[in-house]
């Protein structure tokens, strides 16, 4: 497995990521979105690119603005159209790379999944997976004001920064995979039922008995990793 380090610019910021590339020659690639509080080096971006690239998958995750190694404070710049920005700059860079090929899949967790459906009028992706992701903003803003994290996240929610409603985005989904937990106290599996009724075939949902927002079940951590992998195998290679 072969890494590179990438830079690129977003709206005029920095943006650093990773591209793993497996030895399959012009391999597809998948490109990952974070959630809200993490960065590229999430546990699940890190073991899903593993085993992308075990299957001769490419993979990229960066880190969004405000966020890890990329430029800007996170509690000044967070927003969902500026990670969509970032997301869409994200692609446009890998795209441009001769050593990949021309199928893209998008991976997002959490508010990534959010932000991965956000640009699906915009982007011409060909297979997605999202986990947890909130159609609507009001379940994660409740949660973040009652956290820990509540100070980091005030001035987003006093400027209406983390507000969102991109129902009317699903109507554009298709070759996607929905998983959720049944026990997520963050954002509802109501969510990932809505994702599913809304989006064009081919679909497939999937509901963790028992999980919650972080997947900290490691039964669920393995079934999620061999079934996004199945899911791009099938849709980004054919197989």
């Amino acid at each position: 497995m072969n890494q590179i380090n990438i830079t690129f610019t977003s709206d005029g910021f920095l943006l650093k990521g990773m591209l793993h590339l497996p030895e399959t020659s012009l391999p597809p690639v998948v490109i990952g979105s974070h959630g809200l509080l993490s960065n590229s080096y999430s546990p699940k971006q890190i073991a899903l690119a593993r085993e992308c690239n075990a299957h001769g998958i490419a993979y990229f995750r960066f880190d969004h603005r405000g966020c890890g190694q990329s430029d800007g404070v996170f509690n000044e710049i967070t927003s969902l159209n500026g990670r969509s920005n970032d997301l869409i700059s994200a692609v446009n860079t890998i795209q441009m790379r001769k050593d990949i090929g021309k199928k893209i899949g998008l991976f997002g967790s959490s508010m990534g999944g959010t932000v991965c459906i956000s640009v699906a009028n915009v982007l011409d992706i060909d297979a997605w997976v999202t986990y947890a992701s909130p159609v609507r903003s009001n379940p994660v803003t409740t949660a973040l004001e009652k956290s820990d994290n509540s100070e980091k996240i005030k001035p987003l929610l006093d400027q209406k920064y983390l507000t969102w409603d991109i129902s009317d985005k699903l109507k554009h989904l298709h070759h996607i995979f929905i998983l959720h937990g049944d026990s997520d106290t963050i954002v509802p599996p109501t969510n990932a039922h809505e994702i599913y009724t809304k989006s064009k075939d081919p679909k497939k949902l999937i509901i963790q008995k028992g999980g919650n927002h972080l997947m900290s079940n490691k039964k669920h951590q393995k079934d999620f990793l061999r079934e996004s992998v199945s899911w791009f195998k099938k849709w980004l290679i054919g197989k």
